[in-house]
């Protein structure tokens, strides 16, 4: 896994763009996040039961990521035709339509690996996530089991622990001091 503190592991991978929903030959590469904090976030497949409720979770809370001068770039295995057809899916259905951010394909398996996420016999990531930095640098790194959805609320809370640039206490919230202020 690319340690914190570390520059975040390049990549340029194709996306679909619920954004620009008909060009299928957009791509997303980590510098076009310079400037900016990126949730950069991998999950198993489409079309499964834990993966809709972490990217409908993290689409809601879009507004505050952007807010805090963040974006969100959802990532897995599967191809953007898959991620096209899975965004089109009711949510009742198990899909993730209303979906408000770009999902990228990793048919490859190079940038997974490169996240040190990738299951290779399975050819399917683990749920990893990343905050990087607006220098391109990994401030935040975790990886969950597949059976256990993540917390965009606590996403939130983390990503603004670390724009305090303090010491935040266990369970610390924002508006609460850090240490030492």
């Amino acid at each position: 896994m690319p340690m914190v503190g570390s520059r975040a592991p390049d990549f340029e991978l194709p996306v679909w763009d619920p954004n620009d929903p008909g060009n299928m030959r957009k791509t997303a590469k980590l510098s076009d996040y310079k400037g900016r904090w990126l949730v950069f976030f991998w999950y198993p497949l489409d079309f499964t039961f834990v993966c809709p409720t972490e990217i409908t979770a993290l689409s809601e809370c879009l507004d505050e990521f952007r807010e805090l001068g963040a974006e969100v770039l959802g990532a897995s295995t599967d191809s953007i035709y898959s991620h096209r057809a899975w965004a089109g899916t009711p949510r009742d259905s198990g899909g993730i339509s209303g979906l408000r951010y770009p999902l990228a394909a990793d048919m490859s398996h190079r940038v997974a690996r490169a996240y040190d996420v990738l299951l290779e016999e399975q050819g399917i990531a683990l749920r990893g996530l990343f905050i990087i930095d607006p220098e391109g640098v990994v401030q935040y790194a975790t990886v969950h089991a597949l059976n256990v959805g993540r917390s965009a609320e606590e996403t939130l809370r983390v990503l603004q622990a670390l724009q305090t640039g303090g010491l935040c206490p266990a369970n610390w919230r924002p508006g609460d001091r850090t240490l030492g202020a």
